[in-house]
């Protein structure tokens, strides 16, 4: 298992030790479909909407709250031999608007814990270089994300 390092950074909703466990769960999930070795250690910030707004804004230039942000620590590409490392090595951190998580499964009908670890996945995918700025490739990010939910057993709808 990859180690998952939270940190909870804000005061808006309750972290329980069931989401934290949801939480590395979906991102050794994302990691083992794709087949990363062991020797990853990934950060998992846990905001609300003012932080990652900011953060937006900082990178991205957009002034407005977004769900998830992902920053890599390197260039990957979703290719086999790209994803061994030898010595563990900090593939990223990904950060979370647990504010917008909660307003987007409201939203779309299903869980908080389906929306959150579906973001915790969509955030690690960035990290090993999946995108959707075109088409095909959020065709390729959207089945890669439904696979690895459909195997956490948080399909959408009320979990």
């Amino acid at each position: 298992m990859a180690n998952v390092i939270i940190s909870d950074m804000q005061d808006k909703i309750d972290v329980t030790q069931e989401l934290k466990a949801l939480i590395i769960k979906a991102a050794n999930t994302a990691l083992y479909v794709e087949r990363v070795s062991k020797n990853v250690e990934v950060s998992i910030a846990l905001v609300d909407d003012n932080y990652i707004q900011k953060l937006n804004n900082q990178y991205r230039h957009l002034e407005a709250p977004t769900d998830v942000l992902s920053f890599a620590m390197r260039e990957t590409a979703h290719e086999e031999d790209s994803l061994n490392f030898s010595e563990e090595e900090l593939l990223g951190d990904v950060v979370i608007s647990l504010q917008r998580a909660k307003m987007q499964a409201a939203e779309y009908g299903h869980s908080f814990e389906r929306e959150v670890g579906f973001l915790v996945v969509h955030g690690i995918l960035h990290l090993l270089g999946y995108d959707h700025e075109l088409d095909e490739e959020k065709t390729v990010m959207r089945q890669k994300e439904e696979e690895i939910l459909k195997i956490m057993d948080l399909t959408r709808g009320i979990n």
